[in-house]
């Protein structure tokens, strides 16, 4: 059984200071950092960021789109740059490494959360068991 191919990019966004809002809402982390505009602007930033966190997220749900949520054996995430209101992300994949561990047929998969700027925001590294055809769900 074939590994299904990445699904097309999955862009989000603009993004807006809402989505930063309910994201921190949500994970209840709400440091001011993230919709306070002169609090964000008093610590040197142009304007509230992203909860990092909200980009992964977004990652989450795009491979668990394309190989499934139960499939998932390891997440890892690295940020590299933050993301500000306005800002259109793009999330994408691709497989790494085929193989066989636990009995399991896994693969192990790079993920980009890409701003319209050409920068990463988040990078990720998961890996998945490798889904039946008729399970693998859609994303977008």
């Amino acid at each position: 059984m074939n590994v299904p191919p990445p699904p097309a990019p999955w862009t989000v966004g603009p993004v807006t200071r809402t989505d930063f809002v309910r994201y921190q809402g949500a994970s209840g982390d709400m440091n001011p950092i993230h919709h306070d505009e002169e609090f964000a602007r008093a610590a040197g930033f142009p304007a509230p960021l992203a909860v990092g966190m909200w980009q992964a997220g977004l990652l989450g749900t795009y491979a668990t789109g394309w190989l499934g949520a139960r499939n998932v054996r390891g997440f890892r995430i690295r940020f590299r740059e933050q993301v500000w209101p306005g800002d259109e992300l793009t999330c994408s994949g691709e497989v790494l490494r085929e193989y066989a561990e636990d009995g399991e047929r896994r693969v192990d998969v790079e993920l980009t959360c890409a701003r319209q700027t050409g920068g990463t925001a988040v990078t990720a590294w998961s890996t998945f068991v490798v889904p039946e055809q008729e399970e693998t769900p859609d994303v977008g």
